[in-house]
C-alpha cells in the first residue's frame, strides 16, 4: 500500500525563493553550494520523489495480451504474448485485481502479467467498460501482491505534480514526473464519458493502463491516451470515476447506468438567448424519446437542463456521465428552464440499453450573415419515401443553396422542419406565416428532424 504521506511542493517554492539572491548576489558558485540551505532543501525535495517512486513501482505491471495471432512455442502449442502489444496495468488490492485500460487487452482472454520482481502469471479478464475504456484483470497467487491506495481526484489542481509510472515501449516500469495541465477535459474523443486529468508527465505508447501519483503517493488517474503530434499532452482518467467503474466490474463483470432518454446538444449564443439562459448555463433538449423516463416525466422538446441532482450542468458530456453514475430505479432531481421559468422536475430513471446513445449533434462554429438560402415544400408520400421520414408532419427542405446561412447551420436537402420559434409548422403556408411574423434582422428558431434525431437552429430572419 501507498500510504505513506510526503511533505508538501510548498517548500519548493521557498528553495527557489531562497537560492536567487544567492545567485544574483554572489554568482552561481556560491548558490550551487553543498551546504547552500537551497540545495539541501532541493535535495530533500528529489529524496521524496525517489522514494515515491521505488514505493509506487511493485504496484505496477506490464501486460502482454495473449490473441489468436500470438506465436505458439514449438512443441507445446502455449501461445507467447505479442510483445508489440503490451501496456501496463495497476495492482487495485491484494488478492489479484488489477486495472488496465480496455484498448489495453482488446478482444484477448488471457494476458500475460510481469511483476516488478520478474514473475510472470496469467491473467483472466473479470470484466470490461468500452464506455471509459477501463477493464478488470485477475490473477491467481497464494502471496498478498503489493497495491496501490486510491486518492480523490475531485482534489486534483492544475499545477500540482504527478508521477507517471508505466511501461513506454517495453521499458520496464518507466517513471516520468509532471504537473497537472488541466482538469475536466473532455471532446477527446477517447471514450463515450470523458471527463480527463491532462498532463505533461511524459506518457508513451506502453503507458496505457498506468498509475498517475500524486506526490503523497495516491492513484488520481489511469493513463490512457496521448496526442501524438503533441509533446507533453497525455491524458488519464479521474481516479473517482475509476473507482465507480472497478466496484461495478467486480460485482457485477459490468456497469449499469442510468438512462433519461433525450436527445441534447449545447447552446450556442444565439440559442441560449432564445430560451432565456446564459451562454454555457445547461444543455438544450431537442428530442424526448416516447415511453422513456423524460418523457414519462414531463420533459419536453425545448426545456434546457440547467442542474441534475443539484450538480450544474454546462455541456452534453457533463450531462451524459451524471445521468451514468446513477443507479437505475433511482429518483433524479432534473432543473430546467421552459419559457424563461425554472421547474424542478423529479424523474425516475431506467437502466440505459446497450444500443442506446445519448445524441450529440456536432455545431459549427463559423457563421454567415446571408439569406436564408432555403426552399421548402409540403411533404408528400413519394418525398416521405425518398427521404425515409419517420413522420410527414412539418415542411421538408428541397433545397439549400452554397454558400447560405442555411448551409453554414448544418441544414440540408430532407431535412424536416417542425417548428418555427416554438410553434408547430405542417405546411408551407404555415412555415411562411410563421417566418413573416419575424422582421428583418430578427432570428428564427427552428426545431429540423433528421433521420432518426432532432436539433435546434437559429437562422437570421431576411427579405
Amino acid at each position: 500500500m501507498l500510504a505513506r504521506t510526503f511533505p508538501s511542493v510548498r517548500v519548493l517554492f521557498y528553495c527557489i525563493a531562497s537560492l536567487l539572491p544567492a545567485v544574483i548576489g554572489g554568482g552561481v558558485a556560491e548558490a550551487l553550494s553543498p551546504d547552500s540551505p537551497g540545495i539541501r532543501m532541493l535535495e530533500e525535495i528529489q529524496a521524496v520523489i525517489t522514494e515515491l517512486a521505488e514505493q509506487a513501482k511493485p504496484s505496477v505491471v506490464n501486460l502482454f495480451p495473449i490473441t489468436s495471432t500470438s506465436r505458439l512455442h514449438e512443441g507445446s502449442g502455449e501461445r507467447t504474448p505479442n510483445a508489440s502489444g503490451s501496456g501496463s496495468g495497476l495492482i487495485v488490492d491484494s488478492d489479484g485485481h488489477i486495472v488496465t485500460n480496455n484498448h489495453v487487452i482488446g478482444d484477448a482472454s488471457e494476458i500475460e502479467v510481469r511483476f516488478s520482481d520478474k514473475t510472470k502469471l496469467i491473467a483472466h479478464v473479470v470484466g470490461k467498460d468500452p464506455d471509459t475504456d477501463l477493464a478488470v484483470l485477475k490473477v491467481t497467487t497464494d502471496r498478498p501482491l503489493p497495491s496501490a491506495r486510491f486518492g480523490d481526484s475531485a482534489g486534483v489542481k492544475v499545477g500540482q505534480w504527478v508521477l507517471a509510472v508505466g511501461n513506454p515501449f517495453g521499458l520496464d516500469r518507466t517513471v516520468t514526473l509532471g504537473v497537472v495541465s488541466g482538469i475536466g477535459r473532455e471532446n477527446i474523443n477517447l471514450s463515450r464519458y470523458e471527463n480527463f486529468i491532462q498532463t505533461d508527465a511524459s506518457i508513451n505508447p506502453g503507458n496505457s493502463g498506468g498509475p498517475l501519483f500524486n506526490l503523497r503517493g495516491e492513484v488520481i488517474g489511469i493513463n490512457t491516451a496521448i496526442i501524438n503530434f503533441a509533446q507533453g499532452i497525455g491524458f488519464a482518467i479521474p481516479s473517482n470515476m475509476a473507482k465507480q467503474v472497478i466496484e461495478q466490474l467486480l460485482a457485477k463483470g459490468k456497469v449499469v447506468r442510468g438512462w433519461l432518454g433525450v436527445g441534447i446538444q449545447p447552446l450556442t449564443a444565439e440559442l441560449a438567448k432564445k430560451f432565456g439562459v446564459t451562454e454555457g448555463e445547461g444543455v438544450l433538449v431537442n428530442e424526448v424519446f416516447e415511453k422513456d423516463p423524460a418523457a414519462l416525466a414531463g420533459i419536453k422538446p425545448g426545456d434546457v437542463i440547467v442542474r441534475i441532482d443539484g450538480a450544474v450542468v454546462d455541456s452534453p458530456n457533463k450531462l451524459s456521465r451524471l445521468i451514468a453514475t446513477l443507479t437505475p430505479g433511482a429518483t433524479s432531481k432534473i432543473e430546467v428552464v421552459r419559457d424563461l421559468k425554472r421547474l424542478m422536475i423529479d424523474v425516475p430513471l431506467t437502466e440505459r440499453r446497450d444500443a442506446a446513445v445519448i445524441a450529440l449533434l456536432p455545431q459549427q462554429e463559423e457563421k454567415l450573415e446571408v439569406k436564408l438560402g432555403l426552399d421548402v415544400q409540403d411533404v408528400t408520400a413519394t418525398l416521405a419515401e425518398k427521404f425515409k421520414l419517420r413522420e410527414s408532419k412539418g415542411v421538408l427542405i428541397a433545397k439549400v443553396e452554397p454558400n447560405s446561412r442555411a448551409q453554414a447551420e448544418g441544414l440540408r436537402e430532407g431535412d424536416l422542419i417542425k417548428e418555427v420559434n416554438r410553434m408547430e409548422v405542417s405546411s408551407v403556408g404555415e412555415f411562411i406565416s410563421a417566418v413573416a411574423r419575424s422582421r428583418r434582422g430578427d432570428t428564427l428558431l427552428l426545431r429540423v428532424l433528421r433521420e432518426s434525431r432532432a436539433f435546434y437552429v437559429v437562422l437570421k430572419a431576411s427579405d
